[in-house]
């Protein structure tokens, strides 16, 4: 990789009390961002591949719609957002890039162990590995970024990052239902497992590490304790907000998406494969045009204005969530197709943004754990509680409705309204985002 990089000094000036800063160019820039992006790609298939087989898993074990939503979602979340923590500490102090590889090393040697599962236990702890490997990759990726990329670029950098959640969910949803439909479930799991370990190989062998916080004024000292970032994030109220909203978003959007497939499989009486299909061109170039379209709209010199970012994204949201409405209420297939192109978009497009505010709303050696902390909410939201809550209302409303489509249904349409209140998140950001930045950092324009 060294013929990426250019040994000429930095431009960017020097941080108070620190040598100057080795300049990247822009190739490599660009090449680092796709390596994350990378990353990112094969955590979202690998941690989402679960929601298109849960219901040959379900059959196979012998689970109820609440027993398969815990062996599956709960128990990976559980174990992510507990080990979310320890591993930003490692990487807000320690080699990024060594870090990030050995996690996608392992996730996806893991992921392949998944296929290997016999009972319910010993998919629990193929899940636990892969849970451990994961819980360290996306927080590393956007600290390796945040100092590839400067502050007024950085949402938009971060938002073609994001680029790996709907091509991680066409890989998870469709090619995974593809695979199954012809040679079982379980060869799922080992197509996604292999080529994870040599991307892992390949961040090792050519991405380097940045220097921490060389694209910001300030000094890279030591990084603050846990206490510390906690109250500084407490203080910083547009950040709550950013970060309370985004992982709202996540409950309401991804907890969703996690029974869609079983959803549509039972409601219109469709194969893994064909369920598959029907969601899949939203997935992938719904949400990749929307990530891009919203990567493009970062870059503006309009959007300088980080309010106008997060009154967007309100506006977005609460919108997908009147269409989500509608998507779990009608028994129109046509009907659901056509607002599932509005649902399924709207849950990636405020991911970069996200992130990218976030790493602005954070001191650099602050990203991580900032990271770590939404990270916490989201999957907290849409692995432990989303997916065991839609689960046991199913197997409640089971009781008495006629069929499990329906109290599917039903369950599922009580999680709906969570979209509004990730809205009003995003909006009320808006008051204080403006200084928050600043006490922040000063960004080098």
């Amino acid at each position: 990789m060294s013929e990426l990089h250019s040994s000429v000094a930095s431009g960017v000036g020097e941080l108070r009390g620190a040598a100057t800063v080795p300049a990247t160019t822009l190739l490599a820039r660009w090449y680092v961002l796709i390596m994350m992006c990378l990353v990112y790609t094969l955590s979202i298939a690998d941690r989402y591949v679960v929601s298109t087989v849960l219901d040959p898993i379900r059959i196979e074990l012998h689970l109820s719609d609440a027993g398969v939503a815990w062996l599956t979602g709960a128990a990976f979340g559980l174990f992510y957002v507990v080990l979310g923590f320890p591993l930003s500490y490692l990487l807000d102090r320690y080699n990024r890039r060594k870090l990030v590889a050995v996690c996608l090393v392992l996730w996806s040697a893991m992921t392949a162990v998944c296929g290997l599962a016999r009972t319910s236990w010993q998919f629990f702890f193929a899940r636990v590995g892969v849970t451990i490997g994961e819980a360290g990759g996306t927080p590393g990726a956007n600290s390796i970024l945040s100092d590839y990329f400067p502050a007024t670029r950085r949402a938009m950098a971060l938002t073609v990052f994001s680029l790996g959640a709907p091509i991680g969910a066409w890989v998870g949803y469709n090619v995974a239902g593809a695979i199954a439909d012809r040679y079982g479930w379980r060869a799922v799991f080992f197509a996604l497992g292999v080529p994870g370990v040599l991307a892992g190989m390949a961040v090792w062998l050519t991405v380097r590490e940045p220097a921490r916080g060389c694209l910001d004024a300030g000094d890279d000292g030591a990084a603050p304790s846990f206490t510390e970032t906690l109250r500084f994030w407490w203080q910083q109220r547009s950040a709550v907000h950013v970060m309370m909203g985004t992982a709202v978003c996540a409950l309401w959007g991804w907890g969703l998406m996690f029974f869609t497939p079983t959803f549509l499989q039972r409601t219109y009486h469709l194969s893994v494969g064909e369920a598959a299909a029907v969601t899949q061109n939203m997935h992938l170039w719904g949400g990749g045009l929307a990530t891009v379209a919203t990567g493009w709209l970062m870059a503006r010199s309009s959007m300088v204005d980080a309010r106008r970012i997060v009154w967007l994204l309100a506006a977005g949201i609460g919108i997908a969530t009147v269409a989500s409405g509608v998507v779990y209420y009608t028994r129109d297939l046509a009907l659901a197709r056509a607002m599932l192109w509005i649902f399924i978009p709207a849950i990636y497009f405020y991911i970069g943004p996200g992130f990218g505010l976030l790493n602005n709303l954070a001191q650099c050696r602050m990203r991580a754990m900032f990271c770590a902390m939404v990270l916490f909410l989201a999957n907290l939201g849409n692995l432990v509680i989303a997916p065991p809550l839609i689960g046991a209302l199913s197997d409640w409303f089971g009781r008495t409705t006629a069929s499990n489509a329906d109290s599917l249904r039903l369950a599922m349409l009580c999680l709906v309204p969570t979209g509004f209140w990730a809205t009003a998140h995003l909006y009320l950001a808006a008051r204080d985002i403006i200084k928050d930045q600043q006490r922040a950092r000063t960004f080098p324009y």
